[in-house]
Formats: C-alpha cells, structure tokens, sequence
C-alpha cells in the first residue's frame, strides 16, 4: 500500500489553517523543506515527519489513520480558486483540497519578467497549459519556445523545465498536471 504523504501533508496543514512558511518555523525547518514533501519530490525520514507534525499538532497514527473526505464539489466561482503562488507568479487552484485527486489545474498569471527560477523544476508525472494572453519562454533541457496566445507545451515532468514571462505584459496560462505535484 502506498500512502501519498505529500498530499496528507498539505490536507492536514491547511485544516489546521497554517502556511507552509508558519509550519516551517513551528517545526524548525525551512519553507522549501514543506514545500518539497508536499509536492512528493521529497520523503522525509520518521523522525523527521514527527517533528513537523508536532508543529501543527498531530500524531503519526492520527496522521496515518485519518482518511479525508474526497471532495465533491463540481463547480468553482472564480472568487474561489485557491492562490498557492507568491510574488510575480499568481497560481490560483482549483479546489482546496486535492487529496485523492489525480488532477491538479491552475490559472497561472506571470508578471513581465515573472521566472520560476534559474534552477530547473523537475518532478514526477506530466504537465500541459495554454497560453491565454502574453507570452510565455518555456524551456523543456534543452529546448526553449516563446509561446503566445493560443501555443500549448505538454510533456513529462520529470524533464528538467523553466517558465518565463517575456514581454511588457503579463502572461495568462490555464495548466494541468498529474499527479498533483505543485
């Protein structure tokens, strides 16, 4: 049986109602260290997981032992996509709550110049988007477009990729990835 911890993780968090930076301080590790467990690029040891647990509080067996409801909800008015972005980079969730969900689809709205960063992202499963407005320089290793309204990438995330709004106008993208990984 395999337990997606990640997704546990992020559930349990955000019903305690605390941000990755602030369970981050309470447990005494950095925001990086939340972010790479929640989005499964990282699996902590025991020990490791029962200090951030104790952050929020909570056990390793109630950690464990709960099963979260699977959400229901169908439609989402756009006052309630979920902001799970910081800075020039907006990315506005659809659903708060993905645990068991195979999808992840977010509204991404990069400022000019918006990057995601010089080091590659790269992690499990496969992404695709549409460019709405702006353009987006997306660089798959080696390969790099610029796309404008209309364009589309799509590939396997485990390949190392970079986004970076280009030009004097911010980029809209509507984007899927599965599993949900971000």
């Amino acid at each position: 049986m395999s337990v997606d911890i990640g997704n546990r993780l992020r559930h349990v968090r955000l019903a305690h109602n605390l941000s990755q930076r602030e369970l981050a301080k309470r447990a005494g590790v950095t925001n990086s260290t939340i972010s790479l467990i929640e989005s499964n690029a990282s699996n902590p040891s025991v020990g490791a997981l029962k200090r951030i647990l104790d952050g929020i509080p909570i056990g390793l067996a109630e950690f464990f032992s709960f099963e979260p409801e699977k959400p229901r909800k169908a439609f989402y008015a756009a006052d309630e996509l979920v902001e799970i972005g910081k800075g020039p980079i907006s990315y506005r969730q659809i659903g708060d709550n993905l645990f068991g969900r195979s999808l992840q689809i977010l509204k991404e709205c990069y400022q000019p110049g918006a990057d995601t960063g010089k080091v590659p992202l790269v992690h499990e499963g496969e992404e695709g988007g549409i460019v709405l407005s702006g353009r987006l320089e997306v660089t798959v290793d080696d390969e790099r477009r610029v796309l404008g309204p209309g364009d589309a990438y799509y590939f396997e995330s485990r390949r190392p990729h970079r986004f970076r709004c280009v030009g004097p106008v911010p980029c809209e993208v509507i984007s899927a990835c599965t599993p949900p990984t971000f």
